[in-house]
């Protein structure tokens, strides 16, 4: 079994529809979060149950938006085995302001949410000049920013990180690229070209060692392509419960599963080590 294992994906929705409204980014919200809710009792008994040792709590934007006062009570009385993501509208004149709100609540990290299930397609925003004065705050802050996005992004995001070098910038489950051609993974370039950017650090989820099931493609040529490019060092495992179904100890199965060819040192970096680099709240035993 591998040392410290941390999940750096997860999310917490409550059944409180009183104290914490829904208000969907879109203003469709996902069927996972309707169907599936798991609050942060359930979080931390699915963690003792897979061996999850501590976690990231992300902010669950297609059910909440930018009000993340569900994620900040959950994680408020568990210091010692959470941290937490929130999520804002980088272009409102406000964001700075935001910003700096929810990072005095003891978030540890930013998320820009710019496509998912309930919004298809690649938002054009991610360049937009009125964005600037929110990465400015987050790099001044110290707080890396998650990037729920699809590779036709990737142009525009290199734009902001030429820009702002300073940000530590996650690629929420390697910005989905498209892997069914198998390696060198062509059709994956713009991906892989990002290992040139020492900012960048790659969030290898549930969905997309499931991108890399398809096709030509397998977890472990994936794997292969990744560790030469960029490194374990550079990678985080997720498990992006309860949004995948199946329960977390099945999905960690699952990913110990796709890791099996590393070593030792590799595996142990990638569902622990790296976390711990990219949130320092997560040191410690």
């Amino acid at each position: 079994m591998p040392g410290l294992i941390i999940d750096t994906h997860t999310h917490v929705i409550s059944t409180d529809r009183v104290r914490y409204p829904t208000a969907p980014l879109g203003g469709k919200q996902s069927d996972w979060s309707a169907e599936r809710p798991v609050e942060v009792g359930g979080l931390l008994a699915a963690m003792e149950a897979a061996g999850v040792a501590k976690a990231v709590v992300v902010q669950a934007s297609t059910a909440y938006g930018h009000d993340n006062s569900c994620v900040a009570d959950s994680i408020a009385p568990h210091r010692d085995r959470l941290v937490g993501v929130f999520s804002v509208d980088i272009l409102a004149a406000d964001a700075v302001e935001r910003i700096h709100h929810w990072h005095g609540l003891g978030f540890a990290g930013l998320r820009l949410f710019t496509t998912g299930t309930t919004m298809p397609g690649q938002a054009g925003w991610i360049d937009d000049p009125r964005g600037h004065a929110g990465w400015a705050a987050a790099e001044a802050l110290g707080l890396p920013i998650a990037m729920q996005m699809t590779a036709k992004g990737i142009p525009a995001l290199r734009a902001m990180m030429d820009r702002f070098p300073g940000v530590t910038v996650l690629l929420d489950h390697l910005a989905r690229p498209e892997l069914a051609d198998g390696p060198p993974y062509a059709r994956a370039s713009a991906l892989f070209d990002l290992a040139s950017y020492p900012q960048v650090v790659l969030k290898l989820t549930t969905r997309a060692l499931d991108l890399a099931r398809e096709g030509a493609s397998t977890p472990a040529a994936l794997m292969a392509e990744l560790l030469a490019r960029f490194g374990a060092g550079r990678i985080m495992w997720g498990s992006n419960f309860p949004a995948h179904a199946g329960g977390l100890p099945h999905l960690l199965e699952r990913s110990l599963a796709a890791l099996e060819s590393l070593s030792a040192a590799d595996r142990d970096m990638i569902l622990g080590g790296t976390a711990q680099r990219v949130y320092p709240a997560l040191k410690g035993a």
